[in-house]
């Protein structure tokens, strides 16, 4: 059976963090590819500026591109309205029912799972692949006692954990630091190249 990552994000901009997450999700669960879904419009970041879908894309496309398992997905992307999980989800397994789907995700991001648009739905077409992050990981493996997440399907990566962010990317570049090695070179490149985050965020 073929087994895909979705790994559905902002990725304003893709950094490290993102691209060892997915290495490590790879390579722990066996993935054929892991697909970066860039979303079109973050539900939980209306009232907050993003940078415009089309410049995430290309960011994404330079993060990926020397990983032959690593593909972008544009199903968000190319999505009218917010980007929900579930419709992704839906989508993708219709289109490859006989995969393994695995959903990707922060520690951080599983105590608010219940949140999501219909999560019940989504634990039963995916299994939560999450990895730790840095002040977040031991307390979210005692998660589990919410019944919903107790019925069902968690595999927990053994990643390296690094303490980077978007936000703290796009900070460093405000402030003019440098944020080689947070950012693939490419993307740094493509950052100064367009002047992105230089004021505001």
């Amino acid at each position: 059976m073929r087994r895909v990552g979705l790994f559905g994000g902002t990725f304003d901009p893709p950094h490290v963090g993102h691209l060892v997450l997915a290495e490590c999700a790879r390579d722990r669960l066996g993935l054929d590819e892991v697909r970066f879904i860039p979303a079109g419009q973050p539900p939980h970041k209306r009232s907050h500026p993003v940078s415009p879908c089309a410049r995430r894309v290309a960011m994404v496309r330079l993060a990926v591109r020397s990983n032959p398992a690593f593909v972008v997905s544009m199903l968000e992307a190319r999505r009218r309205g917010p980007s929900f999980t579930i419709e992704t989800l839906r989508r993708v397994a219709a289109e490859t029912p006989r995969a393994r789907l695995y959903l990707l995700m922060g520690a951080d991001s599983l105590d608010e799972f219940h949140t999501w648009r219909e999560p019940e739905a989504i634990l039963a077409l995916a299994t939560l692949a999450v990895a730790a992050r840095p002040g977040a990981a031991r307390a979210a493996r005692r998660v589990p006692k919410r019944p919903l997440l107790r019925r069902g399907r968690i595999a927990w990566l053994d990643n390296a954990e690094i303490d980077v962010s978007s936000s703290r990317v796009r900070a460093r570049v405000r402030a003019g630091h440098s944020v080689r090695y947070l950012v693939p070179d490419a993307v740094a490149a493509y950052i100064a190249r367009h002047r992105l985050y230089r004021s505001g965020r």
